[in-house]
Order: C-alpha cells, then structure tokens, then sequence
C-alpha cells in the first residue's frame, strides 16, 4: 500500500473579477506531491501555472476580488477554509516559496540578515541566537562570506547572490514544500545550472518536495520527477517526466518538447496563446 501524499490538490480553481469583468485563471486543476519528489508545472505564460501555485496558501487578493475554490490538503490537514491567521502559520514553515524576480521579492530597504532573521522569529521562536541561525542558512546555500551577505541590502549583491539568499530566507524553517517559481529565469545561464544544483543538493539533503514552475523543458528533464503541463488554465497531460517527454500525448506538449533548442536542427515556434486572440 502506497504512502499517502503530502500534498493533494482537487478540482483547484481560481477566479478574478474586475467590475463586470471575469477571468478564470485555472480551473480543475488537480494533482498529488510525494514526500521528497519533485513535480514541474510547465507551460507559457498565462497558462495558469503561478496563480495555481498561489492559491494553495492563498497568496491572492480576497474575495470578491478573487475566488478560489477546490480542496487543498497537506499531510492530511485540509487548507481550504483556514483562516488567515493560520494560513500564516503555514507560509513559510510548511510551504515556502522562491520567486523569479529576487530582486524585487527582496525589500530593498533592510538587509539579507534582517529579512532571513524575521522569517527565523515568526516561525521559530524558540531560536536564541537568531545571528547565527542566518549565518547557517546562509552556508547552506554554499554562500562562503555569510557575514557580508548578511549585512548587505538586496541592491549591493548579484542576480545570482540575491537568489541564493531567497533561497536561503525559504528553508531556514525548514519547510516540507519548496514553491519554485521560474527561480533560474532572470539569471544567465552558468548561473541557472548553479542554482538547479544547489536546489537538487537540498532536496536530496532535506528529503524535501519541490513544486517547480517552469517554462522550460531542459530544466524539467534533468530535475523533475513527475511533469504536469498546463495551457488555458488546465492540465492537458501529467505523468512521470521520462514518460511524458518520451511518448507526449498532447498536441501542445508536443510543441513545448519541440521548442527545446538542439545543435544542428532548426527552431521550433509554438503557437501561443497570444497568437490565437489574433487570429480570433
């Protein structure tokens, strides 16, 4: 008998409202993460992917702005309809998230140290010596002048250097979720492989589960264990990686394994969501 999941998501949905205006942005989105595995969400932009990943703690605006509906449980314990005073509770110590965009997921206006130390105080208050808890966090994202990040503001410090104290801020709770979201994009691409590895490293060290959100197949096939690809707000084809970048199903993962650029062969355009609002 198989273990049951740390993470299971039913019939997700969310939508906005603008005035008279409504956007659904994901819809029957449903899927399960293993303990310790990792679970790429591809697809383009405005395919779905972020947004689905911000409604499990609810990082969006409230009702009636946004609606979310669906079923959410976490090693059992079922998020949906928990206040937001516990939801609190669970950012960051039980799901934690990175974004693509350090530098301006960073408040510019107080340090690395700072920042880390506050997530330290809400979620382990038990830590005494706070300084040397972000000194740790920081080694452990092979940061090898840990003092110096620590006292320096987001603005003094490289793309690659911001990413690594975002990730350094997400784990120093020791959270059982990793949310990556599209974590390498703004870097350049020996950096990209650093930061993929460094989060491998963590996750075999951890026995963490990665939620990683990505537009780029290369990256999936050398980290993800399981894929899910997402187009209009829906899962149109998941499966294990191997599996569904050998023999895809789908027309449209088709064309995403497609784009994956290869020596000798010509670029693959795909057909995206912004060219069939022209052609309509």
């Amino acid at each position: 008998m198989s273990a049951a999941p740390l993470l299971q998501v039913r019939d997700l949905g969310v939508t906005f409202r603008t005035g008279d205006r409504v956007t659904v942005a994901s819809t029957e989105v449903s899927f399960d993460l293993a303990a310790g595995e990792v679970l790429a969400v591809v697809g383009e932009s405005g395919s779905g992917k972020s947004v689905s990943a911000l409604a499990l703690t609810r990082l969006l605006p409230p009702a009636p702005a946004c609606e979310v509906v669906g079923t959410i449980q976490l090693a059992g314990r079922t998020l949906t309809g928990l206040s937001e005073a516990e939801l609190a509770k669970v950012r960051g110590k039980e799901i934690a998230y990175i974004f693509q965009e350090p530098g301006t997921s960073l408040n510019p206006v107080y340090t690395i140290g700072f920042q880390i130390g506050e997530a330290i105080a809400l979620h382990r208050p038990e830590v005494a010596d706070r300084r040397a808890a972000v000194l740790t966090a920081l080694r452990d994202v092979h940061i090898d002048d840990p003092a110096r990040v620590a006292d320096s503001y987001p603005h003094e410090l490289s793309g690659g250097m911001q990413q690594r104290a975002m990730i350094a801020m997400a784990l120093a709770c020791d959270p059982k979720i990793l949310v990556a979201d599209e974590p390498t994009t703004a870097l350049d691409v020996t950096i990209q492989k650093e930061i993929m590895d460094l989060l491998a490293r963590l996750r075999r060290e951890r026995g963490m589960s990665i939620l990683l959100i990505t537009h780029n197949f290369g990256i999936v096939a050398n980290f993800a264990d399981h894929v899910q690809v997402m187009r209009k707000g829906r899962i149109v084809e998941q499966g294990p990686t191997a599996r569904v970048m050998g023999a895809p199903t789908h027309d449209y993962t088709k064309g995403l394994i497609a784009c994956i650029p290869r020596l000798g062969q010509r670029r693959h355009r795909l057909t995206t969501l912004k060219d069939e609002l022209k052609v309509s």
